[in-house]
């Protein structure tokens, strides 16, 4: 591991508290952890400059807000080296929630967020068909995520 990228046990737990409950105050972790709260924003403020921290994030029941479609698309491109365009131009479509340049079958691997199936036909169509250097995609529907939960950390 690069010198500027050691961590120590308190930052494992640090992170493995914050990634069962991101928005567990640092003043709770500091007391399970048995360290100041301040302590703990240092140690934060760390982990963010060098890049293992990306901020935070909210998890959301977006059928609760009506978007009732999760769908993968594996897409074809039609030359490897339209990736980097690709993903710009994927990135400036809402719906899409991520976006993964992948090996086998797909040159990448999107999944995007709908409202409904009129909705979800009005992405395909209407923009990420227009995306440079796409094909063809073909698309799965989830039906249900089962789970969805981040890696357990080793010290």
């Amino acid at each position: 591991m690069d010198k500027n990228l050691e961590i120590d046990n308190v930052d494992y737990q640090i992170l493995s508290l914050l990634m069962e409950d991101a928005g567990t105050p640092y003043t709770e972790i500091a007391k399970k952890i048995n360290v100041s709260g301040g302590t703990v924003h240092v140690r934060m403020k760390k982990l963010q400059e060098m890049g293992i921290v990306k901020g935070s994030s909210l998890v959301i029941n977006y059928s609760k807000l009506g978007y009732d479609i999760t769908a993968f698309l594996g897409i074809y491109l039609e030359k490897s080296s339209f990736y980097d365009q690709a993903a710009q131009e994927l990135q400036q479509i809402p719906e899409v929630v991520n976006v993964h340049y992948t090996t086998g079958n797909y040159s990448m691997f999107v999944k995007i967020i709908c409202r409904d199936t009129q909705h979800l036909r009005e992405v395909l169509h209407d923009k990420i068909q227009k995306v440079t250097g796409i094909s063809r995609t073909e698309t799965i529907i989830s039906l249900q995520e089962s789970m969805n939960r981040n890696i357990k950390l080793n010290a």
